[in-house]
């Protein structure tokens, strides 16, 4: 499989903010999100065809109790049922990063599941090419209940407005999610953009029982690879 990058840091995003973990990052994505934040791994894909046993390998090798595998799109990626079973194998907590339009029998112990809301949609960045495929691909709930029902799970939301809370809560009562696994958390890669937001944010999740969530890796290092 195609892997971008392979990294230690914490988790920045989601139940398990804080906890230190390494990440794999497997290149490619059937989605093209406007404010996609790892773009080389999407709009234009990088990285080394690697396979399961070298990246375990590597993994193992930061002795570290979680692993976080993640995209792109995870999903896609050839050999991810292959490379889940062999890292529950290591005796690693395993959270699989995933918006959920493709469903595969991977080892999971968090599946955190980022259904794509509107205002992902390219229309803007790229004249509308990817628009019309983004937009058809983007929710699939079939396969969202399919994840919730098979996996200890979260459903994260990424929020640019407040207007999106109305998408929010049609989804959650479509998918009849507990509110208890739904996390919002502030778009964007700019700290003073990640506050201003997060403030108006905080305030709507203490309201509807949401749990929030940072970008604590932003705040910390900044919007680079590797962190």
């Amino acid at each position: 499989m195609r892997i971008s990058e392979i990294f230690f840091s914490l988790q920045g995003e989601g139940a398990l903010v804080g906890v230190p973990s390494v990440f794999v990052r497997t290149s490619g994505c059937n989605l093209r999100c406007v404010w996609c934040d790892t773009p080389y791994t999407s709009w234009s894909p990088e990285g080394k065809d690697r396979n399961v046993e070298d990246v375990i390998g590597e993994v193992k090798a930061f002795g570290a109790g979680h692993v976080v595998v993640t995209g792109g799109e995870p999903m896609i990626a050839p050999e991810i049922v292959e490379l889940t079973t062999a890292l529950r194998e290591a005796g690693l907590h395993i959270t699989l990063e995933t918006a959920g339009t493709v469903f595969q029998p991977v080892a999971c112990d968090l599946m955190s599941i980022s259904p794509k809301l509107k205002n992902s949609v390219p229309s803007e960045r790229d004249g509308g090419r990817w628009a019309a495929q983004h937009d058809r691909l983007r929710y699939q709930p079939d396969v969202l209940r399919r994840l919730m029902s098979g996996y200890p799970h979260q459903l994260k939301f990424v929020v640019s407005e407040p207007e999106d809370l109305r998408e929010i809560a049609e989804l959650r009562d479509e998918l009849a999610a507990e509110r208890e696994h739904i996390v919002l958390m502030p778009e964007g890669t700019n700290r003073d953009v990640l506050r201003e937001r997060g403030l108006w944010l905080a305030e709507i999740c203490k309201r509807e029982g949401y749990r929030f969530s940072p970008r604590l890796h932003v705040e910390l290092w900044g919007d680079r690879p590797g962190v």
